[in-house]
């Protein structure tokens, strides 16, 4: 593996009944750098993120993470080596507080003896006010999830993810639904985040992607159309016929 690359995916594929929702897929991804994929509906751009993160199993390929081969391992190993995954619709704990859902991500307690002997301790509070200054919540760390707003929900589950320190961030379609505002601070959280991790992006909104992408894969059935700068990809032809033009 290149020292550059946090990712390497090479010949990934999965069959559905035959249908190659992925197909030979080699995708790689650099240290520090935000990689979003594109494509029109039915790409197989989420099914490459359950497939890097263990939710579906792979037909055939490699996905190697600091070379660490991730098809042979289970969720929950995947996350302890270093990945995290956040779906499009925000998964928080709308009854608990900001400062509670990230309490409850911390990883001390993910394992029983963790949980028996885990404390509100300074480090631990320390913690999550950083987070919270981060994605833009340290005003809200009393209040309820559920009175939060969708872009400020998107947030909290983002930062329930960086409190336990991934190296690689999965984020599919992070701004559906949000304000022109909420875009702008998401974009600003995502620049801040890849000074020091890895994350891939999976989104339609072009004006979002112009702002935080270091690389641009664009899928089309399932193969790479085209790769590049966002600048490259937008005056490629063969994307223009079968997804921007559209």
């Amino acid at each position: 593996m290149s020292e550059k690359m946090i990712i390497e995916v090479e010949d990934l594929t999965v069959s559905f009944d035959g249908f190659k929702a992925v197909d030979s897929l080699n995708l790689y991804v650099e240290k520090n750098a935000c990689h979003v994929i594109i494509g029109p509906n039915g790409a197989g751009k989420t099914t490459v993120l359950d497939l890097i993160c263990g939710r579906t199993k792979a037909t055939g390929g490699s996905v190697k993470f600091k070379n660490k081969e991730l098809l042979s391992m289970r969720e929950d190993q995947i996350v302890h080596a270093g990945v995290g995954r956040k779906f499009q619709t925000p998964s928080v704990y709308e009854d608990l507080t900001v400062s509670e859902n990230l309490e409850l991500s911390y990883p001390k307690g993910h394992s029983v003896f963790g949980a028996l002997m885990f404390r509100r301790d300074d480090p631990v509070q320390t913690r999550i006010r950083e987070i919270a200054e981060t994605i833009f919540l340290e005003d809200q760390l009393d209040e309820k999830a559920a009175f939060l707003s969708h872009g400020q929900k998107q947030w909290l589950e983002i930062g329930m993810l960086l409190i336990q320190d991934p190296e690689l961030l999965m984020l599919d379609e992070p701004v559906a639904g949000m304000s022109v505002a909420e875009r702008k601070k998401t974009a600003e959280l995502l620049n801040r985040i890849i000074q020091d991790r890895s994350v891939i992006v999976i989104e339609h909104d072009m004006g979002f992607v112009a702002d935080i992408a270091t690389r641009v894969t664009v899928l089309h059935q399932g193969k790479t159309l085209s790769e590049g700068s966002m600048e490259r990809v937008q005056n490629d032809p063969k994307v223009v016929e079968v997804y921007l033009g559209h």
